[in-house]
C-alpha cells in the first residue's frame, strides 16, 4: 500500500529543509568514508542487532546512518502519520514522544504533518544519535522542532514513556526482543492517546505490525490506520503481508551514498495507527498498485470485516468514480472523499 494522500502544504518545505540540513552536516566528510560506515551499518541492520548496545556508536556512524535512512524514514512516517490525520481531521497532537527516534526523522515528519504548538520529546539509547538529531533540529525554521528535547533512555523492557497526545516507534521493535517489543508497545499503549507503530515493509516486518495491533487492539485502543476495522486481519501469514511504498526523493548526495542514479527510491514500510478517541477509518483501503487497463481500472481492496478483502472492477460506466480510480494509488482509501475526488 502507498500512503501518498495530499500532505499539507508544511510538507514539501519540511522535507526540502531536512535534505538541505543533511547535506550541511555532511560537509567535509569524504563519501568513501561515509559509504564505508552505511556498508558496515548494513550489515549490523541484517544480521542479529544485540539489543544491549546501541548499533550507531560514534558520531561518523549517526552521519552516515542519517544520510542513508532519515530521508526515507521520514516519508515513510509521514505517510503513516497521515493517514491517521485522514481518520481524525479535526485533532492535532498537542504533544508527541518518539520512542527509540534517533536522529528525530518522525519528529519532522509529525511537524509536516500538523502545525504546532507541541511539545516534543526523543527518546533514544544513542546519545552521539540525540546529538545530532538536536544539531539538525536547530538548522529547522520550526519553532517544534528547535523546542524539542532529546533525552536517553534504554529501549526495551524497562522503558518509561511520558504521557503524550501522540506516541511514535519507528524502525525500532525489529531491534528488540520478543519480550521488549511487548514491553515496548504496551508502555506506549498506556502513556500514548494515539500511537503509531512503523517497521520495514517485510513479511517479518508485517508480522510484528501484526501482533502488535493485535496488542493494541487488546489494550482497548481502536484502529485508526491502515485497517478498515479492528478485527482480525484477513491476510493468512505466509501468504501475503500488508505493506506500504513511499517515494523519497533523492538529492546528488544521497544518490552518491546509496550509489544509485535514480532521483527517487520507494520505501516499503509496514505500519498501524490506533487511538483512545473516536476515528473515521476508510471504509476500504487499496492494497496494492491499481491495474489500469483499456477502459477499467483493477482495485485490490481491504474492506470491512464481512468483505475481507475483494478485487473491485470500476469502468467508465462509473464517471467521476472511474477518474478517481484512474489517480488513485496504492495505499489510499476506496472510494475517496468526496471533496478528494
Amino acid at each position: 500500500m502507498n500512503a501518498s494522500a495530499a500532505l499539507p502544504a508544511s510538507g514539501p518545505t519540511t522535507a526540502e529543509t531536512l535534505r538541505s540540513a543533511l547535506g550541511g552536516l555532511l560537509d567535509g566528510l569524504p563519501p568513501k568514508q561515509v559509504s564505508a560506515a552505511v556498508e558496515r551499518l548494513i550489515a549490523n541492520y541484517r544480521g542479529t542487532t544485540p539489543t544491549d548496545v546501541p548499533v550507531l556508536r560514534d558520531r561518523s556512524d549517526v552521519a552516515a546512518y542519517a544520510a542513508y535512512r532519515m530521508p526515507a524514514t521520514f516519508e515513510a512516517v509521514r505517510s503513516a502519520l497521515d493517514a491517521l490525520a485522514q481518520a481524525v481531521p479535526q485533532w492535532s497532537p498537542l504533544s508527541h514522544v518518539d520512542v527509540g527516534g534517533g536522529t528525530g526523522a518522525a519528529t519532522w515528519a509529525a511537524d509536516a504533518v500538523w502545525d504546532g504548538p507541541r511539545t516534543t520529546t526523543v527518546l533514544d539509547w544513542a546519545e552521539p544519535a540525540l546529538a545530532l538529531g538536536r544539531e539538525l533540529a536547530s538548522r529547522s525554521s520550526s519553532p517544534v522542532l528547535r523546542a524539542a528535547e532529546w533525552r536517553r533512555a534504554v529501549i526495551g523492557s524497562g522503558t518509561t514513556i511520558p504521557e503524550a497526545d501522540l506516541v511514535t516507534v519507528s524502525y525500532v521493535l525489529g531491534e528488540l526482543t520478543v519480550e521488549a517489543r511487548r514491553a515496548v508497545v504496551a508502555e506506549a499503549a498506556r502513556t500514548g492517546r494515539a500511537v503509531v507503530l512503523i517497521e520495514p515493509g517485510t513479511p517479518e516486518g508485517y508480522l510484528r505490525i501484526r501482533e502488535a495491533r493485535e496488542q493494541l487492539i487488546g489494550a482497548g485502543m481502536t484502529v485508526a490506520a491502515p485497517c478498515p476495522h479492528d478485527a482480525a486481519c484477513p491476510i493468512e501469514v505466509g501468504q501475503d503481508w500488508c505493506h506500504f511504498s513511499a517515494r523519497v526523493s533523492r538529492s546528488s548526495l544521497h544518490r552518491k551514498i546509496k550509489g544509485g542514479s535514480l532521483p527517487y527510491e520507494d520505501e516499503k514500510f509496514s505500519y498501524v495507527a490506533a487511538t483512545r478517541f473516536p476515528v473515521e477509518p476508510a471504509a476500504s483501503r487499496i492494497t496494492r498498485r491499481p491495474q489500469i487497463r483499456k477502459g477499467l481500472v483493477l482495485l485490490d481492496l481491504c474492506g470491512p470485516p464481512q468483505d475481507g478483502l475483494t478485487r473491485a472492477t470500476v469502468t467508465k460506466r462509473h464517471g467521476d468514480l472511474y477518474k478517481a480510480a484512474r489517480d488513485a494509488d496504492w495505499g489510499q482509501e476506496w472510494p475517496p472523499a468526496p471533496e478528494s475526488r
